[in-house]
């Protein structure tokens, strides 16, 4: 096998690992707000003890990107490719973080009348997911059209934070009785607004791999 087949090939497993790191966040975003939205501790407590197999992933796609670029020498857009699957792997590992983190909340809350139909929270959830399906498409097909769709729902989510927020403390100086639970779903409201941050880095490097100059979709 030539030099080039081999590094292709090792890209490739990276690319692999990159892909299966996605799916788990997907599956961990929406295993924890199953969890919120039922008040299912025991579902909740299975997202946090599942953010190994994540973080896990990360180590592997570390290590293996520091043996290519030690074996391989890569330079220019090889060296670009390898870059990015470290920055995006790493953004990918904080989505999954942010998972534990509703789990977390999830816990705190307990058990009492759900209060997340006040709350555009659901949506931005599934906002996340469709931009974290869309930038992993967009890295594996270096398609720079979906990572530009990524930045553009990025501004859905942080419009359904901001109305959230206001409803959250609107209700909240109308019935401090239940504050627990609602500086809880602010918590998560947060949680969702910076897990989409994290899903538009994935698509700036994205970019920045396809084109060599750096962008900014959040702005």
């Amino acid at each position: 096998m030539g030099i080039r087949a081999n590094f292709e090939n090792n890209l490739q497993e990276l690319k692999s690992k990159i892909t299966e790191m996605g799916e788990l966040s997907v599956v961990a975003l929406e295993r924890s707000f199953t969890a919120l939205k039922a008040q299912d501790v025991e579902l909740a407590l299975k997202v946090i003890e599942g953010d190994t197999a994540i973080d896990n992933l990360e180590i592997e796609i570390n290590q293996f990107s520091i043996w290519i670029m030690a074996k391989e020498a890569p330079v220019s857009r090889d060296l670009r490719e390898i870059i990015g699957v470290l920055k995006i792997s790493s953004e990918i590992e904080r989505v999954g973080d942010f998972a534990v983190n509703i789990a977390k909340s999830t816990i705190k809350i307990g058990n009492t009348i759900s209060l997340l139909d006040i709350t555009d929270l659901e949506k931005m959830k599934n906002i996340s997911i469709e931009m974290l399906r869309k930038a992993i498409q967009s890295f594996l097909e270096e398609n720079i059209l979906l990572a530009k769709e990524v930045g553009n729902l990025e501004d859905d989510v942080d419009q359904y934070s901001a109305e959230t927020y206001k409803k959250l403390t609107t209700y909240l100086s109308e019935h401090p009785e239940e504050t627990n639970q609602l500086v809880q779903l602010l918590f998560v409201n947060r949680f969702l607004e910076r897990t989409a941050d994290h899903i538009t880095n994935v698509a700036e490097s994205t970019a920045f791999l396809i084109k060599g100059q750096i962008y900014d979709f959040n702005s």
